[in-house]
């Protein structure tokens, strides 16, 4: 992904870098170069955004378990979706 727009630090080392960003993982220069671009680049802001939200609902979820039949629908769901993953995979070969 890219805006388009030159930055120091490119849009591609920046998303490659947000996990590290948001757990606060990064070296401090490393931080400092993800801040000011994402202070400068409204795409990856957004997409900062969505990932922060995502890290926060996963981490507030994995507090709680999830009732058995929740935990059964949601496996057969992802099976689900694995298996019309691999037809579409299959019909493009």
């Amino acid at each position: 992904m890219s805006c388009g727009d030159p930055h120091e630090t490119p849009c591609d080392e920046v998303l490659e870098k947000v996990y590290l960003y948001l757990d606060a993982e990064t070296e401090a220069e490393d931080h400092e170069h993800i801040r000011i671009h994402l202070d400068e680049c409204a795409p990856c802001l957004r997409k900062y955004g969505l990932e922060q939200i995502v890290m926060k609902l996963v981490a507030r979820s994995c507090k709680e378990t999830a009732p058995a039949d929740l935990r059964e629908r949601v496996l057969l769901k992802i099976q689900q979706v694995r298996v019309e993953i691999e037809q579409v995979e299959f019909r493009a070969e």
